[in-house]
């Protein structure tokens, strides 16, 4: 019962089949360990919001028989939180105000000298951004394998809160997973990169590092990652069991015939297994 996975969608869209292969894969993964499976809304990023997406997002899941173990947890209510870890950050000095424009940006480059090469700007609020360390991030993923990446190198220093005030993925995804005791995070293979950055994040807070696992990402016939804000075709509540086959095959497993919902999900975890998942993306025809 210590294993506590998650599923973190954010509301820019209705659910797709992309996202409830990881819904399913998260939810498989608790099931079969005998831990609790949360869902937590990445509402952080009002101008990306699509109202009324949150709620159909919600009422969705629940009707694939994916239904949380805890009260589900909105980002938007969080900001105690991620403002606590940022004067954190900014007290030992792991953090600098940025005040590039996009067009200074583009000519410098990368930041990789932990200091801003602008002018300060008296009018306008900075961006911060966290220093990046020469150092390499490795990991095992427990489907891709060893990962490794030197921050520096790759993505420079980071914006972990931007001008407008909202703080970045990273520094909200790090403090959520610690305050929610997530022991293993299961999603798409497209934050496979985000890593690192986060387990710097991890280190220089105090805070764990759970377990990583990088699914297959679905994509559309053109080799395109299916996503909300894309509007990728949404999933049908209406036909629950025949798109969970759909989504358990995807993930290589063996597809048990499909009568009862909650008894098709019982018998989809007692057999999933994690060494049939292919490590490659691989398209989806809706």
């Amino acid at each position: 019962m210590n294993y506590r996975g998650r599923f973190a969608p954010s509301p820019t869209g209705a659910l797709h089949f992309g996202s409830l292969v990881a819904a399913l894969a998260s939810w498989l993964c608790a099931r079969q360990a005998g831990g609790r499976w949360l869902v937590r809304m990445e509402d952080l990023d009002p101008l990306r919001a699509v109202p009324g997406s949150a709620a159909s997002i919600l009422a969705t899941l629940p009707a694939f028989g994916l239904v949380p173990d805890v009260p589900v947890l909105h980002q938007a209510q969080r900001t105690a939180a991620y403002d606590a870890a940022f004067e954190a950050l900014r007290r030992s000095g792991a953090v600098f105000p940025c005040w590039c424009s996009r067009s200074e940006l583009a000519l410098v480059g990368l930041h990789r000298d932990g200091r801003c090469s602008a002018r300060k700007n008296p009018h306008r609020e900075p961006a911060w951004r966290l220093r990046a360390p020469d150092v390499d991030i490795a990991f095992d993923d427990r489907l891709q394998g060893p990962q490794s990446q030197n921050l520096r190198t790759a993505v420079g220093d980071f914006v972990i809160r931007r001008v407008e005030g909202i703080y970045s993925y990273h520094l909200a995804c790090v403090v959520d997973d610690a305050f929610q005791s997530v022991t293993e995070v299961v999603r798409g293979c497209d934050l496979l990169d985000s890593t690192p950055r986060q387990i710097w994040l991890q280190r220089l807070l105090g805070l764990p590092t759970p377990a990583y696992l990088h699914l297959p990402l679905a994509l559309d016939a053109r080799g395109h990652k299916l996503s909300k804000s894309s509007q990728a075709w949404p999933v049908d509540p209406a036909h629950p069991l025949s798109t969970l086959q759909r989504a358990l095959a995807f993930l290589g497993q063996a597809v048990p015939p499909a009568d009862d919902l909650a008894e098709w999900l019982a018998v989809a975890a007692r057999e999933f297994d994690l060494r049939r998942i292919p490590q490659r993306s691989g398209c989806f025809a809706p």
